[in-house]
């Protein structure tokens, strides 16, 4: 099989997928090749899509790779699948899972001394949701229950891993705020 057949097999076994696939996964379908060839061919298939300005785009996400339309084109897809909407997230959800992800493993008690408002239905619709799950017990009285992010929380925000989220100092309000008015000036007392 040559390459190009190659890469043929690895575009046409990422668009039968609905989840990302890893190269572990690819190489059964291309035992011929080794898994580092594999990523290669991956790679150059991001490249090409990319170059030819295709609408389509090899996406490495959640520990695998995964066939995606070009974000450039969402709005005109959108006309085409107005029906079809993921439902989107609340605020309370979206505040938590940014509090799960960033410091987990963490248990309900510590993200509501973060938050300051119960959120045992703000996790249990994030458990439901496939975005969270169960890690582990907390060493300790009553052993709270220890929550962590999915491969489904990296999928859906398109992360390559939990390294790839952006630093929190990325967040920060700067701590002057620049004008273009001319501040009034006090005299001081000295």
């Amino acid at each position: 099989m040559t390459e190009q057949e190659a890469k043929a097999v690895l575009e046409a076994a990422l668009l039968a997928a609905d989840k990302p696939i890893d190269v572990e996964q690819l190489h059964a379908v291309l035992e011929e090749y080794p898994p580092a060839r594999i990523r290669e061919l991956l790679i150059q298939l991001q490249h090409e899509c990319l170059a030819q300005g295709r609408g389509i785009r090899v996406v490495e996400v959640a520990g695998g790779f995964q066939l995606v339309t070009d974000p450039a084109w969402a709005e005109r897809l959108s006309r085409l699948y107005r029906r079809i909407r993921l439902a989107r997230l609340s605020r309370p959800s979206l505040e938590t899972l940014a509090i799960v992800a960033y410091r987990q493993p963490i248990t309900r008690v510590e993200i509501e001394d973060i938050r300051g408002v119960d959120v045992s239905g703000v996790l249990q619709h994030l458990l439901e949701r496939c975005l969270i799950r169960v890690v582990g017990r907390k060493e300790g009285v009553g052993r709270p229950l220890l929550y962590g992010t999915t491969s489904e929380f990296l999928e859906r925000f398109g992360l390559k891993s939990l390294e790839t989220l952006p630093r929190l100092a990325e967040f920060h309000e700067p701590e002057t705020v620049v004008t273009h008015e001319k501040p009034e000036t006090t005299p001081t007392a000295d």
